[in-house]
């Protein structure tokens, strides 16, 4: 039997977790869900990773206090407004948080808020309160409902859930993203919300998530902008049963395993689905003196304007892959370094010890008109390795956020 066993249900696989979504009026399009909710039967262990950027978000300075205890038991999110800017905005997340309270009998600062959608656009807390009975009478198995609901510009649904034993236990850990613009984070990447059932210290819980990030939602880039919303929280409400994880040991490796399993595939998506894609890219980067090296290399190569650009056109234009690798700020020996092309219909290596190697042009055209690439990159200068994920530059991408706020 594998470790993990990918399951569905999203973030109400884990047990004892509910969500829903609705249309409550914060935008005017009646066809899009903007009000999501997840419960938990029971207090759970909480923990949060957040935005870097100076300018944030009202939600995201309640949201840190709310949780600063290590526990929350629900999670309310709007879309259509990012509630950032504003000079009420401490007073509308804390609203958001009083809603919930209302309708669910958990204490306000149990509540988790998060907002995304316009900067600078003040939030009415008035149709989330005309909208908050409906929204608790949706809680279900409704984790589609919920993700749909903190979409803006995404056209795909983000969910993923795994199980997985500890103890004799079945456990499981879901969770649903929104973000294909303004992604280019330091620390995650817009919003994520991740469930567990798995009993486990709140201490233990933010140790495992803050060092997941480093190798998951912080090697994702859309566009080289970082948001000002940006929360990535996780709750773990212990009703697995499972013995409680308070310290390092088999238990904690395997969650963490799990859990990075989940963060990687919603990296994946959310990169995949970036504002006008139309291609993943995947940039692996070996040979790295230090991981450091690896991951700065990795990020450089798929934040390059002009590497995505030459992805969308399926140029083999690996030389604005070396310049990206160039600019990195690592002491790479540009005399080693070997690029290789890779999708679903073969390989191409098309630089070797940083020169160029004849190979055929209309094979690598076919290899990179896939909607899923790998630029491989082997710096021959020791064993650490990283993993970035991003996407290609369209003309859509410029039409999307031409007239974004109008």
């Amino acid at each position: 039997m594998k470790f993990l066993r990918e399951v569905g249900g999203g973030v109400c696989a884990p047990y004892g977790f509910k969500a829903g979504g609705i249309h409550c009026g914060i935008r005017k399009n009646k066809d899009k869900k903007d009000l999501a909710l997840i419960v938990s039967e029971v207090p759970a262990a909480a923990a949060g990773v957040y935005t870097q950027n100076l300018v944030k978000g009202a939600p995201v300075t309640v949201t840190k206090n709310h949780i600063a205890d290590g526990k929350a038991q629900a999670i309310i999110c709007n879309s259509g407004n990012a509630n950032t800017c504003n000079a009420n905005g401490i007073d509308i997340a804390e609203g958001m948080c009083s809603l919930v309270s209302k309708v669910a009998g958990i204490d306000s600062c149990d509540v988790i808020v998060a907002s995304t959608g316009v900067i600078g656009q003040k939030l009415d807390l008035q149709p989330m309160a005309d909208g908050i009975d409906s929204l608790y009478a949706s809680l279900g198995d409704n984790s589609d409902d919920a993700a749909e609901a903190i979409m803006t510009t995404d056209t795909k649904i983000k969910s993923v859930a795994v199980e997985f034993d500890l103890d004799g236990k079945p456990c499981r850990i879901g969770g649903i993203a929104k973000g294909v613009g303004m992604v280019c984070p330091n620390m995650a990447t817009n919003l994520i919300f991740i469930t567990s059932d798995v009993a486990i210290s709140p201490q233990m819980l933010q140790t495992a998530l803050s060092e997941d990030v480093k190798t998951s939602f912080n090697m994702v880039s859309v566009d080289g902008d970082q948001s000002t919303n940006d929360t990535c929280c996780i709750l773990a409400n212990g009703l697995a049963g499972n013995n409680m994880i308070t310290e390092s040991g088999e238990a904690f490796s395997a969650f963490k395993k799990a859990l990075h399993s989940v963060t990687v595939k919603l990296s994946k998506m959310i990169a995949k689905d970036g504002e006008g894609a139309t291609k993943l890219i995947e940039c692996n980067v070996s040979g790295g003196k230090t991981s450091k090296m690896s991951k700065n290399v990795a990020r450089s190569v798929i934040k390059s304007s002009l590497v995505k650009a030459a992805m969308f056109g399926s140029d083999a234009n690996w030389g604005r892959v070396l310049c990206a690798i160039g600019y990195a700020g690592e002491p790479v020996d540009v005399n080693k370094i070997d690029v290789i092309f890779r999708s679903s219909k073969g390989k191409i290596l098309v630089c070797e010890n940083g020169c160029g190697v004849e190979f055929s042009e209309e094979l690598a055209k076919k290899i990179l008109s896939q909607d899923e690439i790998q630029i491989n990159i082997d710096l021959k200068l020791g064993g650490c390795r990283a993993t970035a994920w991003g996407c290609d530059l369209t003309y859509d991408y410029v039409k999307i956020n031409g007239d974004y706020r109008t």
